[in-house]
Parts: structure tokens; sequence; C-alpha cells
């Protein structure tokens, strides 16, 4: 087989690499803090992260691809190319769902570096497979060395990144993206080879270089956009930050506060001794009080400024539990749970980041038995 000679464009070269290096910091920056968040914005900044992780994939390696000098005409097959950019944003997608709603183990956050490391290789491949007129020849060394780069080095991006969730570690695991997304392509193309073919088998409508160009000129210039919009946030200097929390009123800290509440359509107020736990509902929330639940106004945020100076205790992202109410604590392995006396109270799930604060503190009241 006559395999033909290969150019690349240095100046695209360089541009992929930026590509990567934009995509993984708006990708891992719309990601941060979304504990705190309300359920539909957390489900729509992880789509959004998904689509700038995946697509920044998809747009990093065909703007090497508009690089690749070759001696013949070649173009690709629209339908496999979308199936490729497609491929990529559902497996970042499916690792991000792991992240932000399964519990952050070890094995899951390896587990979501290695379905990232296997979106960039499941992208190179079937979008090298729209090639028409060209036909890519690949070599064992080259699939496994790529391989293995990929996914090791997304595995430890993730790690840097979700170990703690600071600016610096962002950053650090931006950078490892990027290198796991340029390694995985260099070093796949490196080891292929490109012969000639008469014939195009034609799976979807044909699509030449310049209609490619544009579909990734638009959709990087999305990317860069929404990493401007990300990166406001680390321009807010600390001394801002703390000048806007000095504007917000202060919370009441009166001995016994009364709870807006609403049962019925009626306004309700319920004292904070009375209430048993909070548990956020949206932008809203619950309170549980011995005999009834009552609709809140308050978000869970706010529900914390308030009650926690009072005795009350966040076992959970989305709970707060009155410790004087508490009258077993139970744990299971990496979790836990509060229960109460009176009615038919549901206990409150202690999640594992909250396990050893919960368990210091009731163990010191004295005032829960734990099984």
């Amino acid at each position: 087989m006559e395999f033909l000679t290969v150019d690349h464009s240095s100046f695209l070269i360089a541009m992929s690499c930026v590509v990567a290096l934009v995509a993984g910091f708006t990708g891992l920056s719309l990601t941060r803090d979304l504990s705190e968040k309300p359920m539909f914005q957390k489900k729509a900044s992880i789509a959004l992260a998904a689509i700038a992780l995946g697509g920044g994939i998809w747009a990093m390696h065909f703007v090497a691809m508009l690089g690749l000098k070759l001696p013949i005409l070649f173009y690709y097959d629209a339908a496999i190319t979308l199936v490729s950019a497609l491929s990529a944003i559902l497996l970042v997608g499916a690792a991000l769902i792991l992240l932000h709603f399964a519990d952050r183990t070890p094995f899951i956050i390896s587990l979501s570096g290695g379905l990232v490391g296997t979106g960039i290789l499941v992208m190179h491949y079937i979008g090298m497979a729209g090639l028409e007129l060209c036909r890519a020849v690949y070599t064992t060394s080259g699939v496994v060395f790529s391989s293995v780069v990929a996914i090791g080095l997304c595995i430890l991006a993730f790690w840097i990144a979700y170990g703690k969730r600071t600016n610096r570690n962002i950053v650090l695991g931006t950078i490892c993206f990027a290198i796991a997304v340029c390694s995985a392509h260099f070093l796949a193309i490196a080891e292929t080879r490109f012969a000639q073919e008469s014939t195009a088998v034609d799976f979807g409508p044909t699509m030449s270089n310049e209609a490619l160009a544009l579909g990734v000129i638009f959709f990087s210039f999305v990317i860069f956009g929404a990493c401007l919009w990300v990166s406001v946030t680390y321009l807010v200097t600390p001394g801002s930050e703390e000048q806007h929390k000095h504007a917000q009123p202060e919370p009441d800290l009166t001995p016994d506060p009364q709870i807006p509440c609403e049962a019925d359509g009626n306004k309700v107020f319920v004292r904070a001794r009375d209430v048993v736990f909070v548990r956020a509902d949206g932008h809203y929330t619950q309170i549980y009080t011995e005999t009834e639940r009552l609709f809140c106004a308050w978000p869970i945020t706010l529900a914390s400024k308030r009650l926690l100076p009072l005795g009350f205790v966040q076992t959970h992202r989305s709970y707060l539990v009155n410790l004087a109410r508490v009258s077993r604590f139970e744990r299971t392995k990496d979790k836990g749970r509060c229960f109460f006396d009176g009615g038919d109270l549901p206990p409150a799930p202690v999640s594992r980041s909250k396990l050893k604060a919960v368990h210091d503190v009731l163990a010191a009241q004295g005032g829960a038995i734990g099984a």
C-alpha cells in the first residue's frame, strides 16, 4: 500500500492547543460550587460544561485536522463528523453527572476521568472515520500509547480539579485536560498513515475543508465567549467579596426567631425551637415540625445563616437539623442518618463530608445514641 506524504500547519496546531485549554478552563469553571445552587441551575451548569468540554475536544481535533496537508483533495462526511461531536459531549456529560450526583469517592473520580479520556479517543477515531477519498491506517502502538496517555492524564486532571475545588486546582486541572486532549490527538496522528481511495462511502452529505472550517470557527468563538463569561468570577477580588457580604442585611439572631411559613394558603410563623429539621426544595425550603410539614420561602442558604447560630447543624447540603430534637444517630459505612422522636418524621441524611462533624457534635452533647 502506498502512503501519502503528510505535513502540518504549525499555526493551526498551536491554535488547536489553545482551544483545548480554553475549553478545559470553561468546562471546569462552570462546575464550581454546584452544591450551593438550586437543582435546575445545577443541571444547566453541568449540561453547559459537558458541551464546553466535549465540544472543545471536537473543536481541538478538527482545528488540528484543518492543518493537515495532504497532496490530494479530501472531504469529510458531515453525519459522521456530527456523531463524533455528540459522542464526546455525551461521554463527558456522563462523567460530570457521576461527579455531581453520586458520592465523590476515589473510584468515582477515577471512573469519571476514564470516561472523559474514552470520550477523547471515541471522538478522535469516529472523526477520522469521516474522512472521504482518504483512509487513515493505524498502528497498534499508536492506538495503545495514545489511549493510555489520554485516559491517564484525564484521570489525573479530574483528581486535581475535584480533589479540592480551588482556583489553583482548576487551572492545574485545565492544563492536564488540555495536555490529555492534545497528546491523544498528536500521538495518534504521528503513528497514522494516510492512503488515497478512489471512491467515497457516503454515509451522510459531503463536507469540504472550507465548510468544516466555518463550523469549527463558529464553535470556537462560542467557547471563547463562554470562557470570558466564566472568567469574570476569577477577577472578583477578596475585598469586593467582603464588601458584598457586609452589604447584605444581617441575619435575625434573636433568641427564638419566628420563621415565616405557609399552610393551606395562610401565613404561619413557627418558632425556631419547634422546628425539627429543614429540607431544601429548589429555591425554597420545607420546614418539618413534630406534626406538620410547612412551606417556607427562605432558600437553604438564608435558613443556614439564620438557624446555624441557634443550635442547628447542616448534615447534608440540603438538610439543617435541630440538634435538640435528634433522638438517635446511625452510621453505616460512609453515610449516616439522624432520627427524631414524635410523629412519623423521616430521618435526615448525613453526607460523607459532614459525617465526622455531626458525629462529634452529637457525641459532645450526649443527646443522641450512636448505633
